[in-house]
């Protein structure tokens, strides 16, 4: 199979297509119900930790079952329904049951999926890099939208990439071992660093703790070099996106902006193409 796709590239590159819508398909699957599943089990510690009975189990709730089914009328959704973005044409973006809207974000998480797969083959080829940036995105995709719509980064998902980028780099897949170490450290306490003098000055949380493993998670990865360039382009865009969403009065100077998508996104791009920004940057200042 990797001979075939070394020959015909842009084989691989369709497959991978195909294979990031499926992901995507999923990703809307595990950003549903990830977060639940998470409260389930922080009530039943609460409730342990409190001496209290526990709550009556009812029925089974993971990433398998119940089956994918419409939220308005609990209409189970038939194979040729559950095609990614195909079936939200082919219904016109409604439930074949209810007939009551779809979100698009079903479709666009699964053609974002989809692209994303296929741009990394074709950036990366044939190799093992490809493959295991094609896993780093879709975890932070999935982190991207569940700190979007709860305001939480799940650790279940920082931390195991985390430790599979410095599992990675053991062997040196994208940086040194050494590299990767240094900077999951320099990472997280650098966000934390920043955590704790904004508390002392103002005495509000600024960043959540969640934020500090998901640098350290890019630092495992990229090694210290994207770590600089990951904080800027973070920053920077959150502050643009923040002053517009100010301007247009989407939001009040006191409301919390989630910091993952941003960090996600700018570590993702100095993961890729960090180097050359780097270089840029000084030819352009010297």
């Amino acid at each position: 199979m990797i001979d075939l796709f070394t020959r015909y590239t842009d084989l691989f590159i369709a497959s991978a297509l195909v294979l990031g819508l499926l992901v995507g398909s999923f990703l809307n699957v595990l950003v549903w119900r990830l977060p639940k599943m998470l409260e389930h089990d922080w009530q039943a510690q609460a409730r342990e930790l409190l001496s209290l009975p526990a709550p009556d189990k009812g029925p089974v709730y993971n990433l398998l079952l119940p089956h994918s089914h419409c939220p308005h009328c609990q209409h189970r959704l038939r194979a040729w329904e559950n095609i990614p973005v195909i079936s939200y044409l082919f219904l016109r973006g409604k439930c074949a049951q209810c007939k009551k809207a779809i979100s698009p974000r079903y479709p666009l998480t699964e053609l974002a999926c989809g692209l994303l797969s296929a741009f990394i083959a074709w950036h990366f080829g044939v190799s093992a890099q490809a493959g295991w940036m094609l896993v780093l995105t879709w975890g932070l995709i999935a982190i991207c939208l569940i700190d979007l719509e709860h305001m939480i980064v799940p650790d279940v998902l920082v931390l195991p990439l985390l430790w599979l980028g410095l599992l990675l780099n053991s062997f040196d897949t994208f940086t040194s071992l050494s590299q990767a170490v240094w900077a999951a450290a320099l990472g997280y306490a650098c966000l934390w660093s920043i955590f704790w003098v904004f508390k002392l000055l103002t005495g509000k949380d600024g960043l959540g703790y969640g934020d500090f493993k998901l640098l350290a998670m890019i630092g495992a990865w990229g090694g210290i070099a994207v770590l600089p360039l990951t904080l800027l382009l973070a920053s920077l865009s959150g502050a643009v996106v923040g002053v517009l969403m100010l301007a247009l009065r989407r939001t009040q100077a006191s409301t919390q902006i989630p910091f993952a998508p941003y960090l996600a996104i700018a570590g993702w791009i100095a993961l890729l193409w960090g180097d050359q920004i780097t270089t840029f940057y000084w030819q352009l200042s010297s």
